[in-house]
């Protein structure tokens, strides 16, 4: 037959050698450790519940009378802290309407008011005379209207996606060429500017050296970045450089950490919260002496700093080679919307993909776009606005200088100055309620100011108590006389 039988010596040794294999395995059970077999014991059973056992269970439906106790039950989170209703903020708040365009006079309630509070340096926002003495076609409120007419009120979408229309990259050339960088990246909120740049560089592990004053939002940006901080005291050039030669010496005794270790000083051109500038020569030394990045916010300076408004790094005749990162907004000397960062191009490319408010907020509406643009053309045909804002600086700071009993705090060619009381008090809440009344009773007369204003709980460091009085290139000297005169005659009237 042409069957092949079974080999009964080969079926032998296959038999022996599976129970050789049993032996062999009961004896590797016997001998493992028990807690290894009570371990893979709970495995199996895991195992086999997860095949035969449902993975989740019918809740069974509540009734009526339970889902009205739970709603009854239910109590909101507030969105925001509860806010006493006599707060002084509040009601200095209460029943104003603010009419027609913040130039300099505003109307309130139907009143005008001379207007030194508004952060609106050169006159950009709401101002005619400025656009009427330029021999072009277009004003800057004409331009923005007529861009809303073509391209509609927003672009609706993040720059990256479908958000990004022709002005934006024309107002980014002519930046770069303005500035003399290779490169310029629009964010559509001045705020996020900032504090969008610095996490998109240093992350997790990195050494970030920072002016105790730096505003709120390079603060935000600090906490993002999840960096190492270290922060020096405002303008102290001695307690930084202490700081980097404490970072020099950790550095030598773990240099193969300090190798993957990136280095980054911010500071503030103008500092927001002093009026002060930054000591921009000596940082540059520091900078190449202890080789850290510089990222330099110009929130403030830029449009009103240097011959032509280029910022600090003119004021100061530095290259702005040295700088690794600027940041700037379009929001105060400009009357638009939004900020930009400038410096090389693999700089700014990277914020492309890794910068937060680039690359997931709407972009900025066209006709605000346009209206920058007319802007930097306004400021670019017309250097003498710089030279008129620099002397009302210079001005008022005299004027208010001689006032007794109050301190102004500034730069003589910063826009924004401070007035402090000269004999301050212990108590910071004392000290804000009579600068309060100073400016309730200067709007009383006609001229309007503001306190300085911040998230005490939140922010590093707190100024003391002070009104902040902005400077704009469309005062007059006569101007300047009646807001002086009136903030005297308010101080000594309180105090009195």
């Amino acid at each position: 037959m042409a069957g092949v039988s079974a080999d009964p010596v080969d079926a032998s040794v296959t038999s022996r050698e599976a129970a050789w294999d049993l032996y062999e395995m009961i004896q590797a059970c016997l001998q493992a450790p028990s807690y290894h077999l009570l371990f893979e014991a709970v495995l199996i059973v895991w195992i086999i519940q997860l095949l035969f056992v449902k993975s989740y269970k019918a809740k069974a439906t509540l009734t009526e009378k339970e889902k009205e106790e739970l709603i009854e039950d239910w109590r909101p989170e507030p969105l925001v802290p509860e806010v006493d209703p006599e707060h002084p903020v509040l009601q200095d708040m209460e029943n104003r309407l603010i009419d027609g365009k913040i130039g300099r006079h505003v109307n309130i309630n139907g009143k005008t008011y001379l207007n030194v509070a508004s952060m609106n340096f050169l006159g950009m926002s709401g101002r005619v005379d400025i656009e009427a003495s330029i021999s072009t076609e277009y004003s800057q409120a004409e331009v923005a209207i007529d861009t809303v007419k073509k391209y509609g009120v927003g672009s609706c979408g993040p720059r990256g996606f479908y958000g990004t229309v022709d002005v934006h990259l024309e107002l980014e050339d002519k930046l770069a060429e303005f500035m003399g960088v290779e490169e310029v990246i629009m964010y559509s909120y001045g705020l996020a500017t900032i504090s969008s740049a610095i996490p998109a560089y240093s992350k997790r592990g990195d050494i970030i050296f920072c002016d105790e004053g730096v505003n709120f939002s390079i603060q935000k940006g600090l906490v993002a970045s999840r960096s190492k901080i270290y922060f020096f005291k405002h303008n102290d050039l001695e307690d930084l450089e202490g700081l980097l030669k404490a970072q020099e010496r950790e550095d030598k005794q773990n240099p193969k950490k300090a190798k993957v270790t990136r280095r980054f000083l911010v500071v503030e051109g103008l500092y927001m919260k002093y009026g002060d500038f930054c000591p921009l020569p000596k940082l540059v030394e520091l900078k190449w002496k202890y080789k850290v990045r510089i990222f330099l916010d110009e929130t403030l300076s830029f449009g009103t700093l240097g011959a032509t408004g280029r910022g600090i790094t003119e004021h100061y005749g530095i290259s702005i080679d040295n700088i690794d990162l600027m940041a700037a907004s379009l929001e105060h000397a400009f009357g638009s919307y939004g900020g930009f960062c400038c410096g090389r191009s693999y700089v700014v490319d990277h914020q492309r993909l890794s910068g937060l408010g680039y690359c997931f907020s709407a972009s900025t509406p066209p006709m605000l776009t346009t209206a920058a643009i007319k802007a930097l053309s306004i400021l670019q045909e017309n250097p003498e606005l710089l030279t008129k804002l620099h002397d009302n600086i210079r001005y008022i700071y005299e004027k208010l200088s001689k006032i007794n009993g109050l301190r102004v705090m500034g730069e003589t060619v910063s826009p924004m100055l401070f007035l402090q009381l000269a004999g301050p008090s212990d108590n910071r809440e004392l000290d804000k309620a009579i600068l309060r009344k100073i400016v309730q009773k200067a709007e009383e007369q006609g001229v309007v100011l503001i306190l300085a204003a911040y998230l005490e709980e939140e922010e590093h460091t707190l100024p003391p108590p002070s009104i902040r009085i902005s400077v704009s290139a469309e005062l007059t000297h006569n101007d300047i006389d009646r807001v002086v005169s009136v903030i005297d005659d308010c101080y000594q009237n309180t105090v009195s």
